[in-house]
């Protein structure tokens, strides 16, 4: 007799690989882009990231989301944040390996590549603890805007030690960043915001009122907007003051968020605050936005970090569930569903990188023209790309992809986040048209870049000459800027599948996304795709 118990068909655990190794349009990219030296250091925290015990970590992370501690025993305030052990294991990882620091560190060629690359890696493990890595490192160019502050926190925010606790930062290993923005009137709308920031006759500043979204609350610094004479006006807030007390930092509660749940994320109340003014008074949105493009190009990177997870966890499972006769994935139909969600992620993948490799040339002033239209197209459409992914890959797990002891439900809970974070879809698109009404030189780079691969794809020179009229058409464009954004984003993506991904990825994407051979659903490509090549590609190579 047969025991009852005993479990077949069922695919092992994704464990034991290498994340980044197993990603090859990551690894041609790293390459491509100047960011060779890296490949050593990137495999490591692969294989890492690919162990059941970093795997584990993530789960428990959010298994056990932080806890307020607003008041101690006795009433006084304390306003902490306390995490799980296995919290403080994946921020141990991501800070050592300057993933919150390392272009400032090392500011090599090739350096936001590597650290692009290294970021989407360790993403993969668990996205909530990513947030307050990216805003540590988006904080250091913002502090540009004034040498005194910048000497005096640079170097703990640049340290690769994590060293939690609110303590006084000068007696810290290393430091976190988070940042203060949004109120609950204005969301986006940062120039509604009512905090008051009042001068003191010693060159600081008190801040009063509420916050609606400020994540990662036990960082040791918040850059601040707030009302100030003269404006609004960015603010270096400290949790602890340089003599050791506390600064006034009331956290009312923390957000119970669909997903990112091991972040916390919280609303806290300013009373006479102090605050440190960094920039021109009335300047604090200038001041603040080299912070925003930054943390926008993060959101790439974790929107792209996710559909690779969900990518690999689909492909995984087909490997190795049967049915009806044979392993899923020698299923016609779902191969094809496979290849179309590998595509995705590979085209995600290629934009990512372009995004982050003009970021490293700071010095060129056509990559940062071509940076300043390019990483809202890519915020507005890869972010956007991500759900949709990850409720097909979902499916491709059926009934044991929606349930909670799989990584998948995690996945899709988090998969909407970087399209409303550091501005949501429509903020991005408006971007779009105000770069394109205001900065000819960035349409100009943006069309150079793409017309790179001129000649190489008949259905790509069709949809990148198509982009012209609308462009220069300015009626109805606000209407019209989420398909034209759309489309800015599909023919970048295409010109760079077309020059540096294999024959099989590039046909495919150029026939479906740009030739207009495609459904209205994931696994709707044309029977021309080569879909067995394109998810073998994308499989995680295990043992």
């Amino acid at each position: 007799m047969s025991d009852p118990y005993l479990v077949t068909n069922q695919p092992p655990p994704l464990t034991g690989y290498d994340v980044f190794g197993s990603d090859l349009a990551l690894v041609e990219g790293v390459r491509r882009h100047e960011a060779g030296w890296a490949v050593e250091a990137l495999t490591s925290l692969g294989e890492r990231a690919g162990t059941g015990e970093a795997q584990e970590w993530g789960r428990l992370a959010n298994e056990y989301p932080p806890q307020l501690r607003t008041l101690d025993r006795y009433g006084n305030r304390l306003d902490e944040v306390e995490f799980h052990p296995s919290w403080h294991r994946l921020m141990e990882v991501a800070v050592g390996n300057g993933l919150h620091a390392s272009p400032w560190v090392d500011p090599r060629p090739g350096a936001h590549v590597a650290r692009a690359a290294g970021f989407s890696v360790w993403s993969q493990v668990e996205g909530g603890h990513g947030c307050p890595i990216s805003m540590t490192h988006a904080a250091v160019p913002a502090l540009r805007a004034d040498k005194a502050l910048y000497d005096e926190w640079v170097p703990r925010l640049t340290s690769y030690v994590y060293d939690f606790g609110l303590r006084p930062p000068a007696s810290k290993a290393g430091c976190l960043a988070g940042m203060g923005m949004t109120e609950k009137q204005g969301g986006s709308d940062v120039r509604t915001n009512t905090t008051v920031a009042r001068p003191t006759s010693d060159g600081t500043y008190l801040l009063t009122g509420h916050k609606w979204f400020t994540s990662a609350p036990m960082c040791d610094m918040f850059l601040v907007l707030a009302q100030a004479p003269e404006g609004l006006t960015c603010f270096v807030v400290p949790r602890v003051l340089p003599d050791g007390s506390r600064n006034p930092f009331r956290i009312q509660r923390l957000k119970d968020k669909l997903g990112n749940r091991s972040n916390a994320s919280s609303e806290p109340e300013f009373v006479d605050t102090v605050g440190w003014r960094l920039g021109d008074e009335g300047r604090g949105v200038r001041t603040i936005i080299e912070m925003v493009m930054m943390t926008r190009l993060d959101c790439v990177i974790g929107s792209t970090s996710l559909m690779r997870a969900c990518v690999s966890q689909a492909t995984h499972h087909a490997r190795h569930r049967q049915a009806f006769g044979g392993y899923l994935v020698d299923k016609p139909l779902m191969r094809n569903v496979l290849a179309d969600l590998a595509l995705e992620s590979e085209a995600a993948t290629a934009l990512m990188v372009r995004l982050a490799a003009a970021v490293d040339c700071i010095d060129d002033p056509n990559e940062q023209a071509f940076k300043r239209i390019a990483l809202a197209v890519g915020k507005y459409w890869i972010s956007k790309r991500g759900p949709s992914v990850a409720a097909e890959a979902l499916e491709c797990l059926g009934g044991n992809g929606y349930v909670e002891d799989f990584p998948m439900a995690r996945l899709y809970r988090e998969a909407p986040l970087n399209s409303i974070w550091e501005g949501s879809g429509n903020v991005n698109a408006l971007d779009v048209l105000r770069a394109l009404g205001r900065e000819p030189s960035a349409w100009e780079a943006f069309r150079t870049e793409v017309a790179a691969a001129r000649g190489a794809d008949r259905r790509l020179d069709a949809a990148c000459d198509a982009l012209d009229a609308p462009v220069a058409d300015g009626s109805d464009v606000e209407v019209r800027a989420r398909r034209l954004v759309e489309q800015m984003a599909l023919v970048l993506q295409g010109s760079l599948l077309v020059r540096f991904a294999p024959p099989a990825v590039a046909d495919a994407f150029c026939a479906s996304r740009l030739g207009g051979d495609w459904g209205a659903a994931f696994g709707t490509l044309p029977a021309s795709a080569d879909t067995q090549a394109i998810v073998e590609r994308a499989t995680p190579k295990v043992g």
